[in-house]
């Protein structure tokens, strides 16, 4: 049987979430936007509750949360949706960093050419941004900061706190990728100083193809971002498309239990966590960013002198692993992440990424430790 340590790329849907989402597709699958009967008035009651629990999450109101197809959707809706402003204001200057996902940097690289300056800031060797770097950029002209909670494929926490402290007396807006750190990690829009945060259900045990932006209001007046989609006026105008409500539901399901299980998450994913970095001690690695300031269910390591795409070939059979993210895995090439760390060649070639979560009670690394020793993995 094969073991599935993907998490990050997509995690189980919880079975509590998927019967949640089966009765609402028997009994409630009228259009949320139709009001005047009964089948679109339980549909869009449905909407709104589970709305709210997602709103009560993130420290926000309910008018605050908008659904998406999932956190690129979002990302862009964020980036492209500030454009048209950006241009009338005269504020182009975006800073970002060279380590987001592609759903942040291609956005990005569109704007650039749209005459924006964008500004990727650069991490230390562990893949941690510091604070600081971002404060000494800030310009008269800056619209946005731009900047992921947790990186998707080292798992490294960047200082998202202290970034938005920085921001609080500035009109700079400030945008985090939460995809990776939505329903595991403690997170308050209002806490932290964050104007836009985005994220997907699948990481965290709910459906895919549905996410979030969540968007604050300052002084009750909403940041001035514009769809990019036009046909409807559902999300408020800002996203339009029929709303797919089993999979709102399934979403807010999946919150419900995460917030029931934070207490206790961390400290249980942690635990695997020692168990996998003590099996590796059996062969030469090389963990790939700071393991402090990490999120405790996963792992990016390095076997030096193991091709990595050998290495899950050989162990196909036996873990669902990858060497990257896995919206651009098809085409392998080495990771922007690991190279913007400034990896060496033969780390970025040999590196994979392994993540958990709370269904596998044990986890045995054996045959993939076998395999790198069979593969010639070398000091």
């Amino acid at each position: 049987m094969t073991v599935y340590l993907d998490y990050s790329a997509s995690a189980p849907v919880h079975p509590l979430v998927l019967e949640e989402m089966i009765w609402v597709y028997r009994e409630a699958y009228g259009n949320a936007g139709s009001r005047t009967h009964v089948f679109g008035q339980r549909a869009a009651e449905i909407v709104s509750r589970w709305r709210k629990e997602i709103a009560d999450f993130l420290d926000v109101d309910s008018n605050e949360v908008f659904f998406t197809s999932g956190a690129t959707e979002s990302n862009n809706l964020v980036l492209l949706g500030l454009q048209d402003y950006g241009k009338r204001t005269g504020r182009t200057h975006i800073i970002s960093t060279a380590l987001e996902h592609k759903s942040i940097l291609e956005p990005l690289a569109f704007l650039a050419s749209q005459g924006f300056d964008i500004e990727l800031i650069k991490s230390d060797k562990t893949g941690l941004i510091k604070a600081g770097d971002i404060s000494t950029r800030l310009r008269d002209d800056t619209l946005l900061v731009s900047i992921h909670h947790a990186n998707n494929e080292t798992g490294v926490i960047q200082p998202i706190g202290e970034i938005g402290r920085l921001l609080r007396d500035t009109d700079v807006f400030f945008h985090v990728d939460a995809a990776q750190t939505f329903g595991k990690l403690p997170l308050s829009i209002v806490q932290f100083n964050i104007d836009f945060l985005t994220a997907s259900a699948h990481k965290m045990g709910g459906p895919q193809g549905v996410g979030l932006l969540g968007i604050r209001r300052k002084s009750l007046r909403m940041p001035p971002i514009k769809p990019i989609m036009y046909g409807g006026g559902q999300e408020h105008g800002l996203r339009p498309g029929t709303l797919p409500v089993p999979l709102v539901a399934g979403f807010g399901k999946a919150v419900s239990l995460a917030r029931q299980g934070l207490s206790t998450w961390k400290e249980v994913m942690l635990q695997k966590k020692e168990e996998v970095l003590t099996q590796l001690e059996a062969v030469p690695h090389h963990v790939n960013g700071s393991l402090e300031d990490s999120m405790p269910n996963m792992i990016n390591v390095s076997f030096p002198g193991v091709n990595s795409e050998a290495l899950m070939l050989m162990t196909k059979d036996k873990y669902a692993i990858s060497n990257g993210s896995a919206c651009t895995s098809k085409d392998y090439k080495p990771s922007h992440v690991l190279l913007a760390m400034g990896l060496p060649e033969e780390l970025l070639y040999s590196a994979v990424r392994i993540s958990w979560g709370r269904d596998e009670e044990t986890i045995d690394l054996r045959a993939l430790i076998e395999a790198v020793e069979n593969l010639g993995g070398q000091e």
